[in-house]
Parts: C-alpha cells; structure tokens; sequence
C-alpha cells in the first residue's frame, strides 16, 4: 500500500484521469473529492462489497433447467 500525505486543497492522480483531493478534515473524519470519467464506477468500499456478495448469490441461485427452458433448449 502506499500512503501519501495530503493537505486540505491538495491532490493525487490516479492514472491520467481521476483525480483524488483531500476536501476537509474534521476531528477523525475526511472529505474526499473524486473527479473521474463517467465510466468509472466509484463506491465506498463496504457498498461494493455488499454488491460483490449479491453478484455471487445470485449466479448461485441460478436455475440451469429453466435458463435451458427460456432459450429454447433441451434438457
């Protein structure tokens, strides 16, 4: 991992398109700002990994027979 220290006002780079800044700084708290293309999804972490856990149940959920069923194959 790398650390950086950053005053408030200032920024990294991530890559050549996504620029992180340090907002504010409130007793234990952070503000960060994230300028980045549109397509580039951005989460906070615990967001993303609910989202990768409901990925992984759901293909797990899946049932073979119907999927067969809805395009049309045989079982």
């Amino acid at each position: 991992m790398l650390a950086l220290a950053r005053k408030v006002n200032q920024s990294i780079m991530l890559g050549n398109d996504i620029e992180v800044t340090l907002l504010e700084i409130k007793g234990d708290q952070v503000k960060l700002g994230i300028s980045a293309p549109k397509s580039v999804p951005i989460y906070r972490k615990e967001i993303y990994l609910q989202i990768q856990e409901e990925n992984k149940n759901a293909v797990q959920e899946v049932d073979m027979d119907k999927l067969k069923d809805l395009f049309g194959g045989k079982n």
